[in-house]
């Protein structure tokens, strides 16, 4: 239900939805719906007394209402897997206030339907070429004309759900993989993308996919209990793969590669986080601390249950995955003397994380709302709060009092549970509705550290997050 208010002159504001939510009687709606405009959208009827004071703010003074999420696209029912295009960072568009766009913006305090309003935005931050999977066997690829998206193309080779997806900075490849046990690299030619079939030899789905940081091969993960290592041959004109089959003890969730473009970190269903060497003779160069390839450098056994969503710091000193039991682990020095720090949350478990810099973590997940993780001067990681958490005024909380019992009043308490003695559940924000599966970063060239990056998930949005004035990234 869309959330209407009504604002007097002195800045006090009424809140239909928290009357409508605690009192659903068809009168009352009667009553709501038959207002005269002028009631319903500037001020309130006189029957109504459940007003909450909103303090006026002075101009150009951020509000405490602000979203980190400046863009979202609807763009299917479910979207698997998303990945930009290497031009990302300079394509940031201010749309003009002519401008009708398929997206809905969130700015300052409220989620606004774009279609030929009047008044500038600032600069919204809208990627020209994204390419995602609609939970079926194709590849959608979407470019931003001046004032709406239109498909592209549609990459259609494979025969059953695509799980993962990666576009190279540098070459312009994108390469898929997918439940039917094959991978593609497409390379565009003229108008067009040209798909070249990597056999991976497996007996079970693929899951995941990553270019290598140099981009000269890519992992994928397996339901076979195994890893894909592919790299391109240039004699034969031909992808190989090479497989990591022996350690795994269940299906390969997702994968990292280290900063050395050696390393690589995967996660599995058997609750462990393994390191191997994927040194290829005539792909990389061999340095001293080399190992030969499959070689597992270290396993971690910290979770009891599931694990996914693997990642490495910038600088790959620390490695980061979570547990389908809601904890995340952080690890120093995997490959010389590992120290583990264990981290549970309160809250739903995560999916996958991303090192925005050295310090600093982003957690996605069943809370459909981006967690922020930090490590202090020690070293000691901590959950500092939800990304897209919307600050209430100082002002507002007896009006927050009067919704909870008015709650209590009618059954229930405002977030729906029926016990006193279980603490409700915060509001996470709106941008997500269901659960965040995929965090991509966006980043400008060669920086350390991500200030944007994007999610998607099992509600079919894609949603852009700047950190820019929410957060200090740090270093």
């Amino acid at each position: 239900m869309k959330k209407e208010e009504a604002s007097l002159p002195n800045g006090l504001v009424v809140e239909w939805s928290s009357i409508l939510h605690f009192f659903p009687w068809p009168p009352l709606r009667s009553i709501h719906s038959c207002l005269p405009l002028h009631w319903r959208t500037t001020t309130p009827p006189p029957c109504c007394g459940l007003l909450q004071s909103r303090p006026r703010r002075a101009a150009g003074r951020p509000s405490p209402m602000a979203s980190a999420a400046v863009a979202i696209h609807q763009f299917a029912e479910c979207i698997t897997c998303h990945a930009w295009s290497p031009d990302q960072s300079s394509n940031a568009l201010a749309p003009s206030p002519s401008s009708a766009l398929d997206l809905i913006v969130r700015n300052c305090s409220d989620f606004r339907i774009a279609s030929r309003a009047s008044g500038r935005w600032g600069d919204l931050l809208v990627i020209s070429v994204i390419a995602f999977c609609p939970n079926n066997n194709e590849v959608h690829i979407y470019k931003f004309f001046t004032d709406k998206w239109e498909k592209l193309h549609v990459l259609s080779k494979h025969d059953q759900i695509v799980s993962g997806i990666d576009w190279s900075r540098s070459s312009n490849k994108i390469v898929t993989v997918s439940h039917d046990r094959n991978s593609y690299v497409w390379t565009q030619e003229g108008s067009d993308w040209v798909p070249t079939l990597v056999i991976l030899k497996l007996n079970r789905a693929a899951l995941c996919v990553q270019w290598s940081p140099k981009e000269n091969k890519f992992a994928v993960g397996s339901g076979a209990k195994s890893v894909c290592v592919c790299y391109y041959e240039q004699e034969n004109n031909w992808w190989i793969s090479k497989v990591i089959r022996k350690r795994h003890e269940s299906s390969v969730t997702s994968l990292a590669w280290h900063p050395n473009n050696i390393y690589l970190a995967t996660t599995s269903t058997d609750g462990k986080c393994r390191v191997f060497s994927t040194f290829i003779k005539g792909v990389d160069t061999r340095a001293a601390t080399d190992s030969k390839f499959g070689e597992q450098i270290a396993q971690l056994d910290l979770s009891s249950t599931w694990a996914f969503g693997v990642r490495w710091s910038p600088s790959g000193k620390i490695l980061a995955y979570a547990g389908h039991n809601s904890m995340i682990y952080f690890i120093d020095d995997v490959e010389t003397s590992p120290a583990a720090q264990n981290l549970a949350l309160r809250d739903l478990p995560l999916r996958d994380v991303l090192f925005v810099s050295e310090r600093m973590l982003i957690g996605v997940g069943f809370d459909c709302n981006p967690m922020i993780f930090a490590a202090d001067e020690t070293g000691l990681w901590s959950f500092v709060r939800f990304l897209d958490e919307r600050k209430a005024a100082p002002s507002t909380s007896k009006a927050s009092q009067l919704s909870e019992a008015l709650g209590k009043l009618y059954g229930q308490s405002k977030q729906g549970t029926s016990s006193d003695t279980v603490e409700p559940s915060k509001p996470r924000g709106g941008a997500h509705e269901n659960c965040i599966t995929c965090i991509v970063p966006i980043r400008k060239g060669s920086d350390s550290t991500t200030k944007r990056f994007s999610t998607s998930g099992l509600d079919g949005k894609i949603v852009v997050w700047d950190l820019e004035n929410h957060i200090n990234i740090g270093k």
